[in-house]
């Protein structure tokens, strides 16, 4: 298993010190989450159904089709290797970001085809050379990416996909952190048959235990990872509260705007104690520090969860909530740097 933001239980055990008490800035999920309205206790009763509403609602919001939904897109990246595969007929290169949600990179190293064939894995740094995208089959861009926030150009994407277009190269983009920005989704351009988008429910609305996301792709794709997938993969509760976060227009406007002065909030006071870059979404702010392992013990101790980064040179902050939780993290933030 992968290490990710959260597991708050883990660090209580650890350090000692009760779960109410933590303040938990690790996951880059907005604390800000859809007021959900009762579910119907119908809804609890019965299968989820496809005729609920949920895709029409979807569509509507991210302004594209056709799509499938699953339960978030981690279920999708795990999928993908051996849909793929399949599909192809053959395994091939696939070139992933070297930095980023390390998800992707288990997923594909961990498949094994017939007679034992797998994918060879290769990486690029902020984005692919040419050289690089001339040899690979698959191309995987997380965008913007998660942790370091940097995002790529829609042309660029574009580029890129019809460069792999005419080798019947594939390019995949993990959207998890883009709904503050949709005017900077592939979403809002007619997708090529070529092209795979991830998006989720979880960070923007604040939903992440609803386990909701969606697949963006052609027909033939979709179909093959439904049929993996099973039915009834995302639970009728989770169906219904995110038909109605998805339907509420007039929330997903107010919310955008609140997150970015949020977001410039966090990064204007990591600046103050950090003299190392600071780069990031409007969920999360990263720092890059060579100390990053201390400081991010240092924090615990104040019972201020981060994520450390998997490469240990960084740490991501996710927004705090509300007056008191800014102030607890100055505090912290100014004895730690004090100290040093």
């Amino acid at each position: 298993m992968l290490e990710h933001g959260g597991n708050l239980l883990q660090f209580s055990r650890q350090y000692q010190i009760p779960v109410a008490e933590w303040l938990d800035l690790s996951t880059g999920v907005s604390p800000f989450a859809y007021p959900c309205t009762s579910v119907a206790s119908a809804v609890w009763n019965r299968l989820p159904e496809l005729n609920d509403g949920l895709e029409e609602a979807a569509a509507g919001y991210y302004g594209c089709e056709p799509l499938l939904a699953v339960a978030g897109s981690q279920a999708a990246i795990m999928a993908l290797p051996e849909v793929i595969a399949t599909q192809r007929g053959e395994l091939g290169v696939v070139l992933l970001p070297r930095v980023g949600y390390k998800e992707h990179q288990h997923a594909w190293q961990h498949f094994i085809g017939p007679n034992g064939a797998k994918w060879q894995i290769e990486f690029y740094d902020t984005a692919p050379s040419e050289s690089e995208l001339a040899r690979a089959d698959v191309v995987v861009v997380i965008n913007p990416n998660n942790p370091t926030g940097v995002r790529q150009p829609l042309e660029l994407l574009l580029q890129w996909q019809a460069q792999l277009q005419q080798r019947q190269g594939l390019l995949i983009v993990d959207e998890a952190f883009i709904d503050c920005t949709p005017q900077h989704s592939l979403l809002s351009r007619q997708l090529g048959d070529n092209v795979v988008v991830l998006r989720s429910v979880g960070k923007f609305f604040g939903l992440a235990g609803a386990r909701v996301g969606f697949l963006f792709g052609n027909h033939l794709l979709l179909d093959a990872i439904a049929l993996k997938l099973g039915p009834w993969t995302v639970p009728g509760p989770s169906r219904w509260v995110t038909r109605e976060a998805l339907l509420d227009r007039q929330w997903q406007r107010r919310m955008r705007q609140q997150l970015a002065g949020h977001s410039s909030r966090l990064r204007t006071l990591l600046t103050c104690y950090f003299s190392t870059s600071v780069s990031g979404s409007e969920l999360f702010q990263t720092v890059c520090l060579h100390d990053a392992p201390m400081v991010h013990q240092q924090l615990c101790r104040h019972a201020i969860l981060t994520r450390l980064c998997d490469e240990k040179n960084a740490l991501r902050f996710g927004l705090p909530r509300d007056e008191s939780e800014w102030q607890r993290l100055d505090v912290a933030l100014k004895a730690i740097t004090q100290s040093v």
